[in-house]
C-alpha cells in the first residue's frame, strides 16, 4: 500500500510539473482576437433577430488569420470581395476588410486561412508543430468565447476514429470547474502545447442535453472525457505564409 500510495505521488508530482512548466497563455494575448461580422442589409441570416456572427482567430502572419471554416462560412466570407469584419483584441477594437485565402482539410470540420486587407498592428505569430499529439499531453488554449477572453487548460484525450469525429483531435479542456469554457465564439481559437506551439484549431464544443424543470438544458460531458473537438494542426502543415 505505501508502495503504491508512492507511486501515486509521483505521478500527481510529474504531472502537476508538466502543467506547470506549460505556457502560460496570458503571454500570448496578441496572438488571438475576437472576430465579428455585422451582416448587410438583405443578408442571409441563420436565425431571426441575428444579427452578426462571432469567432476567435489566431495569428499566422500580421496579415493573415487562422479560424474554423464554418466561422468564415457563418460570416458569408468571399475568396474574391474584401468583407468588413471587426477585429477585438482584449479592449482594442478595429476594423478592416478581409477574404478567404484558403480552406483546408478534408474531415468534416476544417480550417480557414483569411487574408487581412492591412496587416495588424502589434500581432503575436503563432508557430505550428505537426508532430502528432500523444494521449494525456497537456494542452492550453484562449478564445473568445461570448466575446470575453478566456483562459483554458485541459489535454488530448485521443484521434476521433469515426462518424462525424473521425480524423479531429478530442481534448479534454477547462477552467477549474467551467467546462463550458470554449463555447459561443470560441470557434477557431488555437490549441498549444507546452512550448507554445499550436498543434489544433478548437472546432466545436461536445455537450448533451437535459431535461429540467425549466425545460431542456445543454450541459457538458462528464469529467475524464472529450468535451472539445478540434482540427489537428496538421491541414497547415503544406501551407506558407507568403501565399
Amino acid at each position: 500500500m505505501r508502495r503504491g500510495l508512492f507511486l501515486s505521488l509521483i505521478l500527481f508530482t510529474t504531472s502537476t510539473a508538466a502543467e506547470a512548466s506549460c505556457v502560460d497563455p496570458f503571454t500570448l494575448v496578441r496572438s488571438t482576437v475576437n472576430l465579428t461580422r455585422i451582416y448587410d442589409k438583405g443578408e442571409s441570416r441563420p436565425g431571426i433577430g441575428v444579427l452578426g456572427i462571432r469567432g476567435t482567430g489566431w495569428f499566422l502572419s500580421p496579415r493573415l488569420i487562422v479560424t474554423a471554416a464554418h466561422v468564415s462560412e457563418a460570416m458569408h466570407l468571399s475568396e474574391q470581395d474584401w468583407k468588413k469584419i471587426e477585429i477585438k483584441e482584449r479592449d482594442s477594437k478595429e476594423s478592416t476588410g478581409v477574404r478567404i485565402l484558403r480552406i483546408l482539410g478534408s474531415q468534416s470540420e476544417r480550417v480557414a486561412v483569411l487574408e487581412l486587407k492591412s496587416a495588424f498592428a502589434g500581432a503575436t505569430v503563432l508557430s505550428k508543430r505537426v508532430e502528432p499529439l500523444v494521449p494525456e499531453e497537456p494542452l492550453v488554449s484562449l478564445a473568445y468565447p461570448n466575446d470575453a477572453l478566456r483562459f483554458a487548460g485541459g489535454r488530448f484525450v485521443q484521434y476521433g476514429d469515426n462518424g462525424r469525429l473521425a480524423g479531429l483531435a478530442l481534448l479534454e479542456m477547462y477552467d477549474g470547474k467551467d467546462r463550458l469554457v470554449l463555447d459561443h465564439g470560441a470557434s477557431g481559437a488555437p490549441v498549444l502545447d507546452c512550448d507554445g506551439k499550436v498543434v489544433a484549431v478548437v472546432s466545436t464544443l461536445l455537450t448533451k442535453t437535459m431535461s429540467s424543470l425549466s425545460g431542456v438544458i445543454r450541459v457538458s460531458t462528464a469529467w475524464q472525457s472529450p468535451n472539445v473537438a478540434s482540427v489537428p494542426i496538421e491541414v497547415l502543415k503544406d501551407f506558407s505564409p507568403s501565399e
